[in-house]
């Protein structure tokens, strides 16, 4: 018999089914993050109205986010506005600029209610809010599950435009 590889058991496996609470969303997003440097995720998609509550902006995010970007390797955001972000989240937004070869950023500015989900998006794993205000998640490995919801977050993309620059040139 072998022993079990420390990098398969150093982490917690993401989590599957249905989850409820702010701070179990808050830890699953961190979680996913760590995931995703640890298994090289080829892309992430984050998609919600504004950002303002999750924990993009917290160092341990941050250095996650560091550890995942290399080269062919991309994050799509998708949000109504990037106000509340941008205020909320420095650290996010200086990595933003570090990695802007990385991130792709659109505003749909007209989505309304449930239409531009709060969710995250991989090539293995989805989680979605369906309920923002009672932190009510779904989170899946289910296949059917992800394409699903990467058909919600395009039907909002191609009605949005590029958003969240990197910097601002001013004339």
């Amino acid at each position: 018999m072998t022993e079990p590889d420390p990098a398969d058991t150093a982490r917690p496996a993401l989590p599957t089914g249905r989850l409820q609470g702010r701070q179990v969303f808050a830890d699953t997003v961190r979680l996913a993050f760590e995931v995703a440097a640890d298994q090289g995720w080829s892309h992430i998609t984050l998609s919600d109205p504004d950002f303002a509550d999750w924990p993009l902006g917290e160092r341990a995010v941050v250095d996650a986010l560091n550890r995942w970007a290399r080269r062919g390797r991309t994050l799509k955001m998708l949000a109504r506005h990037y106000d509340q972000l941008r205020l909320l989240h420095p650290r996010f937004v200086q990595w933003r600029v570090t990695w802007s070869h990385l991130v792709e950023a659109h505003a749909c500015v007209g989505a309304a209610g449930a239409e531009l989900p709060s969710a995250i998006g991989s090539p293995v794993w989805t989680l979605e809010r369906l309920d923002p205000l009672r932190n009510t998640l779904v989170a899946s490995e289910d296949a059917e599950r992800r394409v699903a919801l990467q058909e919600r977050v395009n039907e909002c993309w191609l009605r949005s435009t590029p958003s969240f620059p990197a910097s601002h040139l001013g004339l």
